[in-house]
């Protein structure tokens, strides 16, 4: 089943069972929150700009834990490459802030 929610630009971001599949097993504290990486990339906390073109959408879901959804927005649709855990907010906003500007 692929989801689709949209993001900032207003872009339709697919989220696939494929991708999903990848993210929980690299990743498997992120069982459980596939409806939580839609919501972080509608309405995320902050917008940064990734090494390769792609964008960061993080939100804080327990104190000082933030959930990261990687995502790439092309001319009319995007879709989302991963999704994992942080504490390490800090190198996330060494980054360039895309949003709120």
């Amino acid at each position: 089943m692929t989801e689709t929610v949209l993001s900032k630009n207003k872009i339709p971001i697919r989220l696939t069972d494929e991708r999903w599949i990848h993210i929980t097993e690299e990743h498997c504290e992120m069982t459980g929150m596939r409806l939580d990486v839609l919501d972080t990339i509608a309405n995320p906390s902050e917008i940064v700009e990734g090494q390769r073109g792609e964008l960061l959408a993080f939100k804080e879901i327990q104190t000082a834990k933030y959930l990261v959804a990687v995502y790439r927005e092309l001319s009319e649709d995007g879709f989302i490459i991963t999704s994992f855990m942080t504490r390490r907010v800090n190198a996330l906003n060494r980054r360039k802030k895309l949003w709120p500007v």
